[in-house]
């Protein structure tokens, strides 16, 4: 039957701190599993060695909520090679891969546990982890695994296959039906059942230590099956029922105590664990009434020897389980699989509630960096002794009164500082000869409360230095305290870290000028801690990261150490192509805060400095940065106008097509007052539209005429019929003579004559006057760049305004005429031109470009002399 594997981890490509493979080696509420470096290369790898070679039946992953792998691959091997880097691909068998959900539709609050059926024999598991899904979450680009599963049957128990083919062959000859119904949903029957105890969300959502017993009375269960013991399997069966619910609630009780503690939230963490010790008090004593609980199942699950990820009632042979760590020694985690359920969930995906996330709310749910083995890490790295509390021990937490509550945080409870170590000693030699080692000790302590007290007591004692004190020990005093200052600085502890800044204040503003150092002593201060305080800005925590970015700037504004000019020198350093990201937005933030605060002039700002740093910023791979860097370059033009252009590439089509350039340069225009190349557009659009409006308006209009123009003939032919008289004279020059004159009629006076230059002529029938107005008509013109025929006394308003080319000629205000406008700047500097005058005291020809009498006379004058 299978059952849980237990593994080790071989060996993994790398890893984040506080995230190691070997995570993945223990199964429990909170474990936080293993992740990736940060922006490391992919793909990755993990190797497993199982505790035995076996057959392999199902493999469960329980996915991060946002570190998530777009594709797994799985390798198989039944051996490594002699030696283990690089290890061989071809040793491993390919058995496929899986592709994870982006998460994108829970908004990245879900964990997906993902279950892989597989028939493959052997002892290594490789996983190879692809490129990370993106999400807003997931800045540094990590691939993470809370959890994997192993399920299968040892392969060396050979007689298993036939043990099963001699059954059925015995149920055939006996007429049983191995389908049975009645025997559906038991495990009895059937070799490749699983159990629920071995699902991999049973772990996950179970407390370890209720965990155990369930699994120990299911073992209990089946040999009271075997042995026809059906009331007690019965008893056991709704105790183990009991139990399931029991330990989750358990377990969600001690993910709540953990995120109090996080939170330095001590009551309620002491509620939470007295309630925790309440109810599985209560618990127990239940099981021990009905005789369900012994010395046996009493035992903690960390007295027996650890073996969560083996089954224990295998029906195999079972071989020594690898020693994985014990869960004692794990540090904190803010998720939980939530919501326990009064049921075994049925949904694979697990939700993160809310509520009992110890984080910023904008994240939905993070982890922080709970370890392995406590003691191998740093002390104040190991988890708080509420949280590795062990199992063991009593549960009783002794009360502290009133008067032992002020003492506890000296030498009552926490006993006196560890001396110095042979490294501590050597490294703080020169602040000991001036500090003693007593007060140093206290600055080195691995108890935190201890390193705040140094801090304060130094503070104090520099307050307290008398004006009169040598210089040269005034000065050793302060590089000695600048030492533990610096070194504060890096503490992972706030009230530490908040406590260092203050001593760093008072050193630079109150003891320098009490005692009247030199400004060296500021410029050694200054130089000594700003690089420090520059890497704490980019901190993973926000609340740390606001802190020494604020307290930077300040120091910045001191009056001592404005006029060193060090932290802007800082500041323009160019970005690190590996430096976090947290730190380069702190770095421009801060960049871009003191320019308003400091300017340009004599602050260690330059617009030289600050425009090769902001440019060059403009290529960082993360949008913030960039935005931050425009921001800045638009401040400095302000301020500089034409300076700045030196820095950037020019503004043609082949600039702008950088998005940010042509944010860069609009912006330059809005701040001249300039129109940008989008409102241009917006006008040209308009203006094109209405030329078009106005054009099929004169269209329009044209049309009317054309029609009047007809109307009108008919009724002038009607009117001249009535109103000529012998002495009317040729209007043109005589070229039209009366219609008595040539015996025309007078109702057909206007027949084959030309209504524009007033000839007439037999020929101009209705097909014979358009070829004399295309051809010959004199007060008529074909425009050379739309083939439109007009009159010549409209020619410059048609080039203006009709033709197909207007838009390439321009109006001289001298000569009132249309000329090109390549043209029309030489057209007008030179004056050759002849000046046009008024209408009412001359006409203009645009064909000779003189002015002639107005009247009717004159009309063709004009295009007679061509």
């Amino acid at each position: 039957m299978p059952h849980k594997i237990g593994f080790v981890v071989v060996s993994s490509s790398g890893h984040e701190d506080g995230f190691s493979a070997r995570e993945l080696m223990i199964h429990a509420p909170t474990v936080s599993g293993w992740r990736s470096p940060r922006f490391c290369q992919f793909p990755q790898e993990i190797v497993l060695q199982m505790v035995e070679r076996c057959r392999i039946r199902k493999l469960q992953l329980l996915a991060h909520q946002y570190m998530i792998s777009s594709k797994i691959e799985f390798y198989i091997s039944e051996s490594l090679p002699e030696y283990f880097a690089p290890y061989q691909a071809e040793r491993f068998r390919r058995l496929g891969y899986v592709s994870l959900c982006d998460n994108e539709k829970t908004g990245c609050k879900a964990r997906e546990l993902k279950s892989v059926y597989v028939d493959a024999v052997g002892q290594f598991l490789k996983l190879i982890f692809h490129q990370n899904h993106v999400n807003k979450y997931n800045i540094y680009n990590q691939v993470a695994l809370v959890a994997i599963n192993i399920i299968g049957d040892p392969a060396d128990f050979s007689d298993e296959s036939n043990t099963a083919s001699r059954e059925k062959l015995i149920d055939h000859y006996l007429g049983h039906n191995s389908e049975d119904p009645a025997l559906e949903g038991t495990y009895a029957r059937k070799s490749d059942y699983i159990s629920p105890l071995d699902d991999l969300a049973f772990d996950m959502y179970q407390d370890p230590e209720v965990a155990q017993i369930i699994r120990k009375l299911d073992e209990r269960k089946r040999e009271a099956v075997q042995k026809e013991r059906y009331d007690y399997a019965k008893k056991l069966k709704q105790a183990i029922a009991d139990l399931q619910k029991v330990g989750e609630r358990l377990g969600r009780y001690e993910v709540e105590k953990r995120c109090a503690v996080e939170k330095e939230d001590y009551d309620l963490a002491k509620e939470k664990k007295q309630q925790m010790e309440q109810y599985r008090a209560e618990v127990y004593e239940q099981l021990e009434l009905h005789s369900l609980l012994d010395a046996e199942l009493m035992r903690r699950p960390f007295d027996l020897p650890l073996q969560p990820l083996a089954r224990s009632g295998s029906p195999c042979h079972q071989k020594p389980m690898p020693s994985l760590p014990q869960l004692e020694e794990r540090g904190t985690e803010n998720q939980f699989a939530e919501p326990f359920l009064q049921e075994k969930p049925s949904s694979y995906s697990l939700t993160i509630s809310p509520q009992h996330s110890a984080v910023d709310p904008l994240l939905p749910a993070t982890d922080p960096h709970p370890k392995i083995n406590a003691e191998s890490l740093p002390y104040d790295e190991r988890p708080l002794p509420a949280i590795r509390k062990h199992y063991g021990e009593a549960v009783v937490e002794p009360e502290m009164s009133n008067a032992d509550i002020s003492d506890a945080r000296r030498g009552g409870m926490l006993g006196e500082p560890e001396p110095l170590t042979e490294k501590a000693l050597r490294e703080a030699s020169s602040a000991i000869d001036v500090l003693g080692e007593t007060l140093v000790a206290e600055a080195y302590c691995k108890t935190w409360s201890y390193r705040e007290d140094a801090l304060l007591a130094l503070s104090k004692k520099l307050m307290e230095m008398p004006v009169g004190t040598p210089k040269e020990d005034l000065k050793n005093t302060l590089r000695a305290s600048v030492f533990l200052v610096r070194r504060a600085i890096k503490d992972i502890v706030t009230s530490v870290f908040q406590a260092s800044l203050k001593l760093l204040k008072m050193i630079i503003t109150q003891y320098i000028p009490k005692h009247k150092l030199s400004k060296l002593e500021t410029a050694h201060c200054v130089e000594r801690t700003i690089p420090v305080l520059l890497t704490r800005t980019g901190d993973s925590s926000a609340r740390l990261r606001v802190t020494a970015a604020n307290f930077i700037q300040e120091m910045a504004l001191f009056k001592e150490v404005k006029s060193l000019q060090i932290i802007p020198s800082y500041l323009v350093q160019p970005l690190k192509a590996n430096s976090s990201v947290h730190l380069a937005m702190s770095q421009m933030g801060l960049l871009a805060r003191l320019l308003k605060d400091l300017g340009t002039g004599s602050s260690g700002f330059t617009i030289d400095n600050v425009m090769k740093f902001s440019v060059s910023a403009l290529e960082h791979r993360v949008y913030e940065v960039r935005e931050t860097a425009v921001r800045i370059i638009l401040d400095m033009y302000r301020q500089h106008q034409a300076s700045i252009l030196e820095y950037l590439p020019p503004d043609d089509s082949n600039t702008r097509r950088n998005i940010l350039y042509k944010t860069i340069f609009e912006g330059f225009a809005k701040i001249d007052g300039r129109a940008t190349d989008a409102e241009m557009r917006a006008r040209r659009k308009a203006a094109t539209e209405e030329a078009e409006k106005q054009k099929k308006e004169e269209i329009k209009a044209l049309q009317g005429q054309l029609a009047a123009l007809k109307e009108i003939q008919a009724e002038v032919q009607e009117k001249e019929s009535d109103a000529v008289k012998p002495k009317n004279q040729d209007i043109q020059g005589g070229k039209a003579a009366p219609a008595e004159a040539l015996g025309i009629p007078d109702e057909h006076y206007l027949d084959n004559l030309c209504i524009f230059c007033g000839e007439r002529s037999e020929s101009f029938t209705e097909e014979g006057l358009d070829l004399h107005y295309w051809k010959h008509c004199l007060m008529l013109t074909r425009c050379d760049h739309c083939k439109q025929v007009v009159e010549i006394s409209s020619l410059t308003e048609h080039l203006l305004t009709e033709c197909d080319k207007k838009d390439g000629f321009g109006k001289c205000y001298r000569c009132s005429e249309a000329v090109f406008k390549e043209e029309l700047p030489r057209h007008i500097k030179h004056k050759d031109c002849n000046p046009a005058k008024p209408e009412k005291l001359a006409n203009r020809c645009p064909l000779c470009h003189e002015n002639f009498s107005p009247g009717e006379e004159v009309r063709g004058l004009g295009r007679r002399d061509q």
